[in-house]
This record gives structure tokens, C-alpha cells and sequence, in this order.
């Protein structure tokens, strides 16, 4: 059975996707653990490694290409730990895997 759940890239000019995927890439080496939640994924940056801008930036086109998360970006322990919830209806976890913990 095929998932609901899929990027559709197609959404970006050839210059909008490539900085997508460097800020992918980015996200994805940079983070420093994660916790499931109990509808999707909540990871964890250092804010010296990540900033708050390149979260958003990343969300903002993130929802372009895959208008079925929900996002949620948050400070913790005064600002040195930065949040982002990726979450979704039912089945979205597997697809988070697939996308952001699959080696």
C-alpha cells in the first residue's frame, strides 16, 4: 500500500531546491538527538550550531513541499537548545523516518 505522505519537490525552481536540500542536509547532521511524540517527532539543535532563522526557513519551504506537517519550533533551557516538531495525522511517523532517521 502507498503512503498518503510524499515530498512534492516539484514545487521549487531548480535554485530554491538546492538550498532546501543544503538546509536539509544541515538539519539533518546537525541535530543533537530526538524524541518521538505521539504524532510525530520532536528534534533537537544546539543554537550554536542551528539558529532560529534557519528553522523557520527551513519550515516555511518544508510546508511547500509537504503541506501535511505541522510545525513547531521552540526554546529551551534559555535559548541554547532549539525545538522542532515535525507532526502529521495518522501514519506520519514512518514517513518522518523514511525522510529525516533513515540512515
Amino acid at each position: 500500500m502507498a503512503s498518503r505522505f510524499y515530498c512534492n519537490t516539484s514545487v521549487f525552481t531548480p535554485e530554491e531546491g538546492a538550498r532546501h536540500k543544503e538546509m536539509t542536509s544541515k538539519l539533518v547532521s546537525s541535530w543533537k538527538g530526538f524524541v518521538e511524540t505521539k504524532d510525530g517527532y520532536k528534534f533537537f539543535f544546539s543554537s550554536k550550531k542551528v539558529s532560529v532563522a534557519e528553522l523557520i526557513e527551513w519550515a516555511s519551504n518544508e510546508r511547500k513541499c509537504c503541506p501535511f506537517f505541522n510545525f513547531d519550533i521552540d526554546s529551551e533551557r534559555e535559548g541554547s537548545v532549539l525545538c522542532l516538531q515535525l507532526a502529521g495525522d495518522g501514519g506520519i511517523k514512518p514517513f518522518i523516518r523514511s525522510q529525516f532517521l533513515a540512515p
